[in-house]
């Protein structure tokens, strides 16, 4: 009878990329880029609806709740 010696495995991991300064103020300029893009479109959106909406009443005849002020810029 033979006896084995155990096989041994050592397991070595990758090198990881280290983060650097340059690389978090990219990812910090992208994210800040992609939420004003965002709050520009929303904004526009919105903007949209609303002056949809005062068109609309314009249109119809329909006069705004008493309790609010209309103001005209020139």
């Amino acid at each position: 009878m033979m006896i084995q010696n155990p096989i041994i495995v050592r397991v070595i991991q990758p090198p990881t990329e280290s983060t650097t300064v340059a690389d978090v103020l990219i990812g910090a300029i992208g994210l800040t880029g992609m939420l004003v893009v965002v709050a520009l479109l929303l904004g526009g959106v919105f903007g949209g609806i609303l002056i949809g909406i005062k068109i609309f009443r314009r249109r119809m005849n329909i006069e705004p709740p008493p309790d609010s002020d209309i103001i005209h810029i020139v």
